[in-house]
């Protein structure tokens, strides 16, 4: 199964882009998506993002099943913004969103993790300067590209076992014990983390 956060391997154009330049096509892409505004824009970024996760062969269902925490995310989200500020806001907001998880899903899955990390570290070595850590940078990343298909792979195992008893469609089921496990793994991590001193 294709998660996002996970790397697959595959011979596409981009799985071949060197890694500092996907990041930096991330930042601009997130750049644009801060400082554009209205419907059209938030959309052509999105229909952009698409285009790209279709050339690096992204796998539709998986990807989907995939973003459906970030769908369910979106959905509040766009509900929330057509009640308070109306319809286009709304749309906004969730294209941009998709866009956002969708650009970062590409660059995770066509770029190895090792790759990523080192041309990340690269990118911020300058701001050793003003007090930023390459390392502990780099292993928040590292930390993050871990932490999101766990999570997602948690989501599906308690979903599995709620459906096993016929009760999926409560998401009081599945949904309170998938954030205690999360919560549970988060703070186990932090007290290794704490106790090996790699962050105060």
């Amino acid at each position: 199964m294709t998660l996002l956060g996970a790397h697959r391997t595959a011979r596409t154009p981009l799985d071949r882009a060197p890694a500092g330049a996907k990041l930096a096509g991330l930042a601009v892409l997130g750049v644009a998506v801060v400082v554009s505004a209205g419907v059209v824009p938030s959309l052509t970024l999105l229909a952009a993002t698409v285009a790209l996760a279709a050339v690096a062969a992204l796998p539709p269902g998986p990807t989907l099943r995939g973003m459906l925490p970030v769908l369910a995310t979106a959905t509040v989200a766009g509900a929330y913004q057509a009640w308070a500020r109306g319809w286009a806001p709304a749309v906004e907001v969730v294209a941009d969103l998709l866009t956002l998880v969708l650009a970062a899903a590409v660059v995770t899955a066509t770029t190895p993790a090792d790759r990523l990390l080192d041309g990340l570290t690269r990118a911020v070595h300058p701001l050793r300067r003003v007090g930023v850590r390459p390392d502990v940078v780099a292993l928040a990343v590292a930390l993050v590209l871990r932490t999101v298909p766990e999570i997602a792979r948690t989501v599906h195992e308690v979903r599995d076992a709620a459906r096993a008893r016929g009760a999926e469609r409560d998401p009081r089921v599945w949904l309170t014990p998938a954030v205690l496990r999360v919560l549970g793994r988060a703070r186990d991590l932090g007290e290794a983390l704490a106790a090996r001193g790699i962050v105060d």
